[in-house]
């Protein structure tokens, strides 16, 4: 590599860095997103000098021919697709990354294994590394897929699974050893390895239930992250080093972060099969108390005469595509002096910051928007807490009933709050599968029904009032 190419991949490496700093804020979050998408391209032109094309071949068609899919496959999914399923398409294309990690490791090795060149140890570890962590990551983010979808709505779970499954991954790293160790020219024992790592991340992923698919998800990009790293080592590209190591480590703490704030340890996560709708003892045993209702004009009184309301967002109003009639609705309290709020959950919703980016699709102001930690100390200050489809997060199961499976997990203290408006269709339960003790509280009431369609009888009733 020359000295020049060099230079741009350094570039290139400054720019994914200043974009991920940039997406640390809602206000520079666009800008990092574009500096980073940039870098790529960058990057992108400037590996084609490492790829030394002397003439314009088969290889070079089918290259244009990929970009060209890929292109026209990511802009189709960017413009289509509904916050709703943008979980979803994290899940496909973080599936789509590793697979293609996993095939140019598995080609390198084959090739290499096959000609003069030969695998070295150095080169082996790598390659390997690629593989198997690439295609792991690309069965378990299909499966990932297919759950946030629905199509597996309780766990698979098996007596023996956990065990089984280790038997599984040693064998595979049986299978590495055996092929680092001077075997490189089996190809069978590489084939054998690349489909047993396929196996084991759809063995990984089919136990865990629908709750924890966001942290799921978050591992496996760091995982299609790592994989990405190995392959720069193996093809000696800079920017795929820098680019795999930021996304393997940000995705590792980001996984990290979610279950410090779901208070669980990444292990209970991956084999604790949480989500399965069980719902436990506390579920099974019923809740005291009785469900009280409430119409869309009494609610709008109690909401139009408040002096301090908090909106706590869930998936509800992601499913509703009800984000621009909540900003309506707090403009028109605003107008009234009453001041609101947003208190944001870390998992809310069905991945990181998906409440953060449904409001500012809105425009609602950025310092209207609160993190958990900051709005809980004065809950008991707020008059008027309205929940528009929030479930597990506002849950004060996870602060009173030892035995609830999310007991310890920190939560929005909506019930704090001296009147609670829970906005909802039904009294379903939540990701979680349990039941929501915060529906039965003597301050909560709750407003039934689609979410647009209750905010709209909302904001008309508050500007009738």
């Amino acid at each position: 590599m020359s000295s020049t190419l060099a230079l741009i991949f350094i570039g290139v490496a400054v720019l994914f860095i200043l974009g991920i700093k940039f997406l640390s804020s809602p206000r520079t979050a666009r800008y990092g997103n574009l500096l980073a998408a940039a870098g790529m391209l960058v990057a992108f032109f400037a590996t084609i000098p490492l790829m030394q094309l002397h003439e314009w071949n088969l290889n070079c068609t089918l290259i244009v021919v990929g970009i060209l899919i890929g292109l026209v496959m990511g802009a189709v999914g960017a413009y289509s697709v509904k916050m709703t399923a943008m979980p979803q398409m994290v899940a496909a294309f973080n599936g789509l990354g590793g697979g293609s990690a996993a095939l140019v490791a598995s080609l390198e090795f084959l090739r290499r294994s096959h000609s003069l060149e030969g695998v070295t140890v150095s080169a082996a570890v790598p390659m390997l590394f690629a593989t198997l962590i690439g295609s792991l990551s690309f069965s378990g983010s299909i499966i990932a897929f297919l759950k946030l979808e629905g199509k597996f709505e309780k766990p698979h779970t098996f007596p023996g699974q956990n065990f089984l499954n280790g038997v599984v991954f040693l064998v595979i790293l049986g299978l590495c050893g055996y092929l680092i160790g001077g075997e490189t020219t089996n190809s069978t024992a590489f084939i054998v390895m690349f489909a047993l790592a396929l196996a084991f991340g759809i063995a990984m992923v089919m136990p865990i239930g629908g709750a924890d698919m966001p942290v799921v998800i978050s591992l496996l990009n760091s995982f299609t992250g790592l994989a990405v790293a190995g392959d720069g080592f193996v093809i000696n590209n800079l920017s795929m080093i820098v680019a795999g190591t930021l996304v393997g480590s940000s995705g590792t703490l980001l996984t990290l972060l979610m279950c410090k704030a779901m208070n669980r340890p990444v292990t209970n996560v991956l084999f604790g099969a949480f989500g399965s709708g069980g719902g436990g003892q506390a579920a099974a045993a019923g809740v005291a108390g009785t469900v009280k209702p409430i119409q869309a004009d009494e609610a709008a009184l109690l909401l139009a005469y408040a002096q301090r309301v908090v909106v706590v967002p869930g998936y509800g109003m992601a499913v509703a595509q009800a984000q621009h009639q909540v900003r309506e609705l707090s403009d028109e309290l605003g107008k009234r002096g009453v001041e609101v709020q947003f208190a944001i959950h870390p998992v809310a919703g069905r991945m990181p910051g998906h409440m953060n980016v449904l409001l500012a699709e809105a425009n609602v102001p950025y310092d209207q928007l609160c993190e958990m930690e900051a709005i809980n100390p004065s809950m008991d200050r707020v008059d008027v807490c309205l929940v528009i489809g929030a479930n597990d997060v506002v849950n004060p199961a996870a602060r009173e009933e030892k035995g609830s499976p999310i007991y310890g997990m920190p939560i929005i203290e909506a019930d704090h709050a001296k009147t609670v408006i829970v906005m909802k269709r039904s009294m379903a339960k939540g990701f979680a599968g349990i039941e929501n003790h915060l529906f039965y509280k003597d301050n909560t009431r709750m407003l039934f029904g689609d979410a647009k369609a209750s905010l709209n009888a909302l904001i008309a009733a508050v500007k009738a009032s």
